[in-house]
């Protein structure tokens, strides 16, 4: 037999940037060698005596992908006792069928986190058998399962440092997220000082102004004839507006501080320094909290719907679900002014909206005591819960962003990456023991429902 039938083998370096979390196959050195079944024994020895580090052979039957001879198994076969004369010298396809195994076949677009199980998962005898990965149809390669292993405890290094330096980040981040809390804590506490002074003087204000409009009164009922020096003195202060505009004025003066003062509680409530242990909380006041600091980003278009249930106090970490229930209202808020975006756009260049039915941008907050479903929740039916539903009539979301959002929920995204809702899922679930739910429709809008157990 010529050797004519066998090619030299090609080795490709793979890719020449470093290897990462995302790596697949095609970034490993492939080796590239085919030769077809009616080859000899003898060639396949030859070749694998000039290239050491060839880890085995494709085999081709007419052009077709046939399977893969390796090196250890073409060795096994030929220094047993009796099997060199019965094999060296004839075609590879007889030995093909004697050491006929399952061969693993990849797409070269495998993640070789991924790959590397593929490939222990095989029987013992196999293990150390080259992986075929497949480049392009009719094209397949041999990877060395030494290269494999070494390239993914290399990656199952990095990802361990990612997690770590990610973990770090996160700890500082949440060291700075308290030390800011308290920051804004002592400072909202020196800014009620002065409110309450104002809050607190706007009272005696208000009787002074009223005794002196008395006073004045009182004069001009018993001196009907007045100076001409006090009467030009009325008609320069515009007497008469400030007998009517002063009560206006103090009013307005009151609004403001009580305003204020709302404000600077919400902000102390929801920079609030969780204690180790929960401690009952108002949620209608969290939410309400949540609702006035978020006002500067709810434009006159969205509409906020409040049906609160009779509460009682729940036992929580107020600081945990205030970050809760901003994260949901933000999804809700940015949702609807996308979708008034969009709807703007169409009109301008429409000259129509796309779609009326939904009517103005709003947000529900529906709260309650409830049960849970005996038959689909088991054994919880007899205990009692808080519902908190935060809703919008916004675009929804497709079931591909459902996924998406329902996988994140998941350990292994965590750890990649955690999203606002991530977060929140963690809150409630593993520190609260309640349930995060979800529910979305296109056009019709998206549900949050956080559950949390009343002890």
């Amino acid at each position: 037999m010529s050797n004519n039938f066998v090619s030299a083998p090609r080795l490709s370096e793979g890719s020449d940037r470093d290897l990462s979390i995302d790596s697949t196959l095609c970034e490993l050195p492939l080796y590239s060698f085919d030769v077809p079944t009616s080859c000899l024994g003898t060639e396949i020895a030859r070749v694998f005596d000039k290239y050491p580090r060839l880890p085995g052979a494709i085999l081709l039957d007419n052009g077709n992908f046939a399977g893969m001879i390796s090196r250890l198994r073409l060795l096994e076969y030929l220094i047993r006792p009796h099997r060199l004369e019965l094999f060296l010298h004839k075609p590879l396809h007889v030995l093909h069928t004697y050491t006929r195994s399952d061969v693993l076949v990849l797409s070269d677009n495998t993640p070789i986190l991924a790959a590397a199980p593929h490939a222990l998962r095989r029987s013992p005898q196999f293990l150390g058998e080259p992986i075929v990965v497949k480049t392009e149809p009719n094209t397949y390669q041999l990877l060395d399962i030494h290269e494999l292993n070494i390239a993914y405890w290399q990656i199952r290094g990095i990802e361990t440092q990612v997690r770590y330096e990610r973990t770090q980040a996160q700890m500082i981040q949440s060291e700075k997220m308290a030390s800011l809390g308290r920051l804004v804590d002592g400072v909202a506490h020196e800014i009620l000082d002065p409110v309450g002074f104002i809050w607190g003087n706007l009272t005696h204000v208000s009787m002074y102004g009223d005794s002196l409009m008395q006073l004045v009164s009182a004069y001009e009922k018993y001196l009907p004839e007045l100076p001409s020096e006090i009467e030009e003195l009325k008609e320069d202060i515009e007497f008469d507006f400030l007998q009517q505009d002063l009560p206006r004025a103090i009013e307005s003066i009151k609004t403001g501080a009580e305003r204020l003062k709302k404000l600077v509680t919400s902000l102390q409530n929801f920079c609030h320094i969780d204690e180790v242990y929960p401690k009952p909380a108002d949620l209608h006041a969290l939410l309400d909290s949540i609702v006035l600091l978020l006002k500067s980003r709810l434009s006159s278009e969205i509409e906020i719907v409040k049906n609160y249930g009779n509460l009682p106090p729940v036992p929580c970490f107020a600081g945990q679900l205030n970050q809760v229930f901003m994260n949901i209202i933000i999804n809700a808020v940015d949702a609807l002014l996308n979708e008034a975006v969009h709807q703007n756009f169409a009109m301008e260049f429409q000259g129509k909206l796309q779609d009326d039915s939904a009517g103005k941008p709003r947000i529900e907050i529906i709260t309650k005591v409830c049960s849970l479903d005996s038959v689909n929740r088991g054994n919880e039916a007899s205990s009692r819960w808080v519902s908190i539903k935060i809703a919008d009539n916004g675009p929804g979301l497709s079931v591909n962003a459902q996924n998406q959002i329902m996988e994140s929920f998941s350990i292994q995204r965590r750890g990649e990456k955690e999203t606002s809702l991530a977060l929140s899922y963690r809150i409630v679930t593993a520190k609260h023991g309640g349930k995060f739910l979800m529910r979305s429709q296109l056009g019709i809008g998206t549900e949050f429902e956080v559950l949390l157990p009343l002890i």
